[in-house]
């Protein structure tokens, strides 16, 4: 079994799509802990405000069907890939992590970058795996976010019921 950290956003019907994402990964991996959800302004491009959230969940898949799964329940919830790369989406699922793998492929790096770039993903997954170990760092995610500069983004927890 991996452990998997997927972060979830969505700024189109965010309500809903987050829900929705919410039901399809259990559906699709069984047991979730999830991390508050926080609305952030939109990074690298003008658009609504995203929800936010992060999602550990066990799976018995390869990272790359996993990855796929992920992509899958995107396509299921309407995600238009056709525009920019930064643009409002109705639910953007990215695989942070898959246990400590680092991988660099084509569609697939492994840590993701935004972890340690964008509020939005490190506050999340510090909230739910406080004490896991950055791959590459070797430095706590709690210990990352402490030391983030959290006046670069505007970034809140909000009350959120599934």
């Amino acid at each position: 079994m991996a452990t998997l950290y997927i972060s979830l956003g969505s700024n189109i019907n965010r309500e809903e799509n987050t829900r929705a994402g919410v039901a399809a990964l259990e559906q699709a991996f069984g047991n979730l802990v999830l991390s508050s959800v926080y609305e952030s302004e939109a990074v690298g491009f003008d658009g609504d405000a995203f929800y936010n959230m992060v999602i550990a969940c066990e799976v018995d898949l390869p990272v790359h069907e996993a990855n796929k799964v992920l992509r899958d329940i995107e396509d299921e919830n309407g995600r238009d890939r056709s525009g920019p790369k930064f643009s409002s989406r109705t639910l953007d699922l990215d695989l942070l992590l898959y246990d400590d793998l680092i991988i660099d492929e084509k569609g697939l790096v492994l840590p993701r970058g935004e972890i340690l770039k964008n509020a939005f993903v490190l506050w999340p997954l510090a909230e739910i795996a406080p004490d896991l170990v950055h791959p590459e760092t070797g430095i706590s995610y709690a210990t990352l976010w402490q030391a983030f500069d959290k006046k670069k983004e505007n970034l809140k927890p909000i009350v959120f019921a599934f």
